[in-house]
């Protein structure tokens, strides 16, 4: 294969032969023999985040952490052992989101033992894979919460009557000191009943199906958020009007955003005291969308935006899990909720956190 790029580097423009290159969305570089960029396409420097006249100045694997898998593969391709190579690499970045590309490495004849490399994102295949890891993390959760739930309730309300029972033969004599000790296992007991109970509550709660206007609910969740938070605490709409009603349980939707605002509304301690805190609901169509392994022509994507501290980096991973909470004295039970309502309705819910914003964003099928 031949291509000309004698001028790429001494001038950092692309040359006149290479224009069509910048129309595709795939990134296109041409490395010469060192590994240095000879050529970028329009693409290469979205992807890589730098200007052609940048990257003509330095060595592609000097701009990752990993570069091994990378070099290897230029290597073989310079060896003309076959006649492209293709892999899927990881490709990890100083102070920046690492790169999950597919790569294709072709030897060029001229200049000699210069390299041809293609690098697309798999942004999808991952989501698609996230996405299918939580349906199947979700699906065991919901069955060993169930278990232990039922395994839980039955010795719970044994041990709450032997504990009254145990009251009632109690001696008048000592009734009051040591009613005390039979009172903590009976509050004890019910406070664990409650717990069982909430766990246990989206799987016994019928699903009620009706006409749902997304904004209907978000203006409810609006002011039951404001009448708690009357002071320090802005809810901005950004709302798109032309989004149909769909089926699904409006109760459900109700405390599914409830407690993923509510939860927002608590991070922001801090920004209510200081009167900046911003809580966003935001509504758009998305379109061709894949959710839990089934094609949509038509989404619902709503997007619940604060302005916080973010979620800590060690439990951002786990912040579906039951238990789980941030906060404390949290139950950890309120967005395990939520995404099991939001699996009800056959969509998929995601988290995207960073220091000063969090984006909670439920995707929804509409007809």
């Amino acid at each position: 294969m031949k291509l000309a790029t004698t001028t790429a580097r001494a001038t950092a423009e692309r040359p006149p032969a290479l224009a069509g290159l910048d129309l595709l969305a795939t990134a296109v570089l041409i490395l010469d023999a060192d590994g240095q960029i000879a050529y970028a396409n329009a693409a290469a420097e979205n992807l890589l985040e730098s200007s052609l006249k940048a990257l003509s100045r330095q060595k592609l694997n000097a701009l990752f952490l990993n570069p091994a898998e990378l070099d290897a593969l230029c290597a073989q391709a310079r060896q003309h052992k076959f006649s492209d190579l293709r892999q899927e690499l990881t490709l990890e970045r100083g102070g920046r989101e690492a790169l999950h590309l597919h790569a294709i490495a072709s030897a060029l004849d001229e200049p000699p033992a210069s390299v041809l490399l293609e690098l697309r994102e798999m942004v999808q295949q991952i989501k698609l894979d996230r996405e299918e890891r939580m349906l199947d993390q979700s699906q065991v959760n919901k069955e060993l919460i169930r278990n232990l739930a039922h395994e839980i309730k039955n010795p719970l309300g044994g041990i709450r009557g032997a504990a009254q029972l145990l009251e009632m033969e109690l001696p008048p004599l000592h009734l009051q000191q040591l009613r005390e000790y039979t009172q903590v296992i009976i509050k004890e007991a019910d406070r664990l009943q409650t717990l069982v109970d909430r766990l246990l509550a989206p799987h016994r709660r019928p699903h009620i199906v009706g006409d749902v206007n997304i904004h209907e609910v978000l203006e409810r969740v609006r002011s039951l958020i404001l009448a708690e938070f009357p002071a320090g605490l802005a809810i901005l709409r950004d709302y798109d009007a032309s989004i149909p009603e769909f089926r699904g349980d409006k109760e459900q939707l109700i405390q599914t955003v409830l407690n993923i605002a509510h939860n927002a509304a608590q991070a922001l301690g801090e920004r209510i005291v200081a009167g900046d805190a911003q809580l966003v609901f935001k509504t758009r169509v998305a379109r061709q969308v894949t959710l839990a392994k089934v094609r949509y022509n038509l989404a619902l994507d709503l997007h619940i935006i604060d302005n916080g501290p973010g979620i800590a980096a060690q439990i951002r991973d786990r912040i579906f899990y039951p238990l789980v909470s941030g906060r404390e004295g949290g139950s950890g039970l309120g967005l395990t909720l939520a995404q099991t309502f939001v699996q009800q309705h056959q969509g998929v819910i995601e988290c995207e956190s960073r220091p000063g914003c969090t984006d909670f964003r439920i995707l929804l099928p509409l007809p």
